[in-house]
This record gives C-alpha cells, structure tokens and sequence, in this order.
C-alpha cells in the first residue's frame, strides 16, 4: 500500500507569550501565538523607583531619550502637577518657569504664594476649588 501526503498544515503548539521580550523572540521563529499582554500599552515609567545615588540606582535601566513634549513640564501648568519639582517631595513653595497658580490661575509665585492662605500648596480639591477665583 503507498503512503498518501496530506496536502494540510501539520498540527503544531501555540505558544501563550506573557512579556514584550518573550514575543520579540517568539516573532521570529513562530507562525502563531497568543499575547497575554496588550501589546500597544506604553510602557509606564512612573512605576519605576528611581534614586539620586548612581551606586544603589538600577543599573539596568536607563532613559536615554524622549521623544515629544511633556504637558506637566514643556507648557505651562499648575504647581501641583510640576514634574520639575514633584508636588509633596520637594518643597511646595518651589515652582519651574512654567508654573502657575492654581488658586489665582497667575505664573508662580502668587501674591499669596507664601503668605497667609500659602497658595503654593493648593491642588484640585474641594478646599481649594472654593477659593478660586
């Protein structure tokens, strides 16, 4: 008896790929495979812990370059949302040439900015949104 050949695709395994590197590897050498991931969610910087000391900081890890602008730092913006100078890590009465108030909707500092009501230290919220003007 002759052996007949199939004209089909033999059956082959589909790989479940869980990480961005695994399905850089895998695209290479595989026809089909399931993502357990969403391949268009950005990769999330601000999870990252980051430290000034070069000797206990990752050193696997370094941004070598941005593309674009960034609103909170590029345009101006409300104090609280500074990326210059980080709402709650840095000093509040700090502020970068973009700042403004985000009582008095003015460039920072404020007239008030230091001194009784410390407008420096104002964010979005109900307090606060009280006395905006």
């Amino acid at each position: 008896m002759e052996k007949k050949e199939e004209d089909d695709t033999p059956l082959v395994g589909i790989f479940c790929l869980k990480t961005r590197q695994d399905m850089k590897r895998f695209e290479e050498t595989e026809d089909c495979f399931i993502l357990d991931f969403d391949p268009f969610d950005s990769f999330d910087v601000k999870k990252l812990t980051f430290t000034d000391d070069v000797r206990e900081g990752d050193k696997d890890l370094s941004i070598i370059h941005e593309t674009g602008q960034v609103a909170c730092r590029d345009y101006p913006h409300p104090r609280h949302f500074c990326l210059n100078f980080p709402f709650g890590s840095t000093p509040n009465s700090s502020h970068c040439d973009l700042c403004y108030c985000y009582v008095c909707d003015k460039p920072a500092p404020c007239a008030e900015w230091t001194i009784s009501t410390s407008h420096c230290n104002a964010y979005d919220s109900a307090l606060w949104n009280l006395c905006r003007t």
